[in-house]
């Protein structure tokens, strides 16, 4: 049934790009290197925090990072249990947009990192969180759109990266919210914190609601 999922799901997007070769290059480059946008939305991230009067955003935004290496570094083992070949492999008349990797297919990694940092960020900001999440679905599409993953080997890789950051996130936030409050009374203050951050009511920013 797996296999058959797999397939079923993959060939409609593969015939998809046949067909809409004017989407090739902006996918592929999207496909390739959008782990820079989230690299970006990262330190965005960390730059909305410091105007949340809650030390639980400045948490979440510190952990986000952290939160995905954590799920990239468990999807490594994940990934040789399952033991699965890439879509080229087993469709050799498939079309394929990016080079081609002889490492396994479930979960994919990029899929991992995505649903991880837009987790992360949601726990930060909520809409700059809904825009990351949105990016992340994107981004798993683009993998399949290239011939690089199946549909589940995205699927899943977002929702365990996601898992592993939320999870590790509130296993460790008492003592992240400690050390946010430890660093605010010391000189590396501007990390945490804005100036203005002491003048606000808590709940006042919108956007800033931090779990």
């Amino acid at each position: 049934m797996w296999q058959h999922l797999q397939r079923d799901w993959f060939l409609p997007v593969n015939e998809l790009a046949r067909h809409t070769p004017g989407l090739h290059e902006p996918f592929r480059l999207y496909a390739q290197y959008g782990v820079l946008l989230f690299a970006a939305i990262l330190a965005l991230g960390w730059w909305t925090a410091r105007a949340n009067p809650n030390p639980r955003a400045m948490a979440a935004a510190s952990w986000a990072p952290v939160g995905a290496l954590v799920a990239l570094g468990l999807n490594q083992p994940l990934g040789r249990l399952v033991h699965e070949a890439r879509p080229y492999a087993v469709f050799p008349h498939a079309l394929v947009l990016v080079a081609r990797s002889h490492d396994f297919s479930f979960p994919s990694d990029h899929a991992v990192m995505a649903g991880a940092v837009a987790a992360g960020v949601l726990l930060t900001h909520r809409r700059l969180g809904l825009i990351t999440l949105a990016a992340a679905v994107l981004l798993a599409f683009t993998r399949v759109y290239v011939g690089a993953h199946f549909p589940l080997d995205v699927i899943a890789g977002l929702l365990f990266g996601a898992a592993v950051t939320v999870a590790t996130y509130l296993a460790v936030r008492p003592v992240l919210v400690r050390i946010v409050e430890a660093l605010a009374r010391t000189p590396l203050r501007p990390l945490v914190t804005n100036e203005d951050a002491d003048h606000r009511e808590p709940g006042t920013t919108p956007g800033h609601e931090a779990v």
